[in-house]
């Protein structure tokens, strides 16, 4: 009997490092990369999804004029791939309320701070200039407030004497990489959902800041 994997959709809008760990995890995991969009027509992740041979798509948010026009179209865009799960891999667009509520529970975001610290973005900095000891990721989900949905997990690191933004996003990114194929391996096993704006593992509610987990 062939195994039924989750069918993930990815949203990018550069690099794509996120979009390579889960595409390279999902070798041995329980779900599929399907597609990838970017609203950047020179994302470097595109490249990396056509040599995997994964379908990639480009709805550049300048051709629209105004965010819900956009919406519209990636919305559509994602409906005719027909996934299980949306997964924003430094997907640089604000998502209206119309598409986050048309994707409901099925959106997860990778963000590079212990939230609820420093929504948004210029997060390393941000940690440094507060003085912060630790810095990390979350993995939440997806909700009409901005980086403010349910969080899953989080991965923490330590802020190094001599670290300036650059050394510790990179730590940051490492962590990324671990726990965001696991995050997704647990909504694809049916162990991870929303329900009434709470994340739920195993059907228990996970805490205000998730799991603190050490990935493997």
């Amino acid at each position: 009997m062939e195994l039924t994997h989750c069918r993930v959709v990815v949203l990018i809008s550069g690099s794509g490092s996120n979009l390579q760990a889960l595409i390279d995890a999902s070798i041995a995991s329980n779900y599929k990369v399907i597609g990838v969009i970017s609203n950047n027509p020179e994302a470097y992740g595109l490249q990396r999804a056509e040599r995997e041979a994964i379908p990639a798509y480009v709805v550049n948010h300048r051709a629209f004029p105004n965010r819900e026009e956009f919406d519209e179209a990636l919305r559509q865009e994602i409906d005719a791939i027909d996934p299980d799960l949306v997964v924003l891999a430094g997907f640089m667009r604000i998502l209206g309320s119309a598409f986050v509520q048309h994707f409901s529970a099925g959106i997860l975001n990778i963000h590079p701070s212990l939230l609820p610290k420093y929504p948004g973005v210029n997060t390393h900095q941000r940690a440094l200039d507060a003085g912060d000891e630790e810095h990390g990721v979350s993995v939440h989900f997806v909700t009409e407030d901005l980086d403010g949905g349910p969080v899953v997990a989080q991965e923490r690191v330590p802020v190094l004497p001599g670290d300036d933004a650059e050394t510790l996003a990179a730590r940051v990114l490492e962590k990324e990489h671990l726990v965001y194929p696991k995050v997704v391996s647990w909504f694809a096993s049916g162990r991870l959902r929303m329900q009434e704006g709470q994340a739920l593992l195993d059907g228990e509610p996970l805490p205000a800041s998730g799991l603190d987990i050490q990935a493997p």
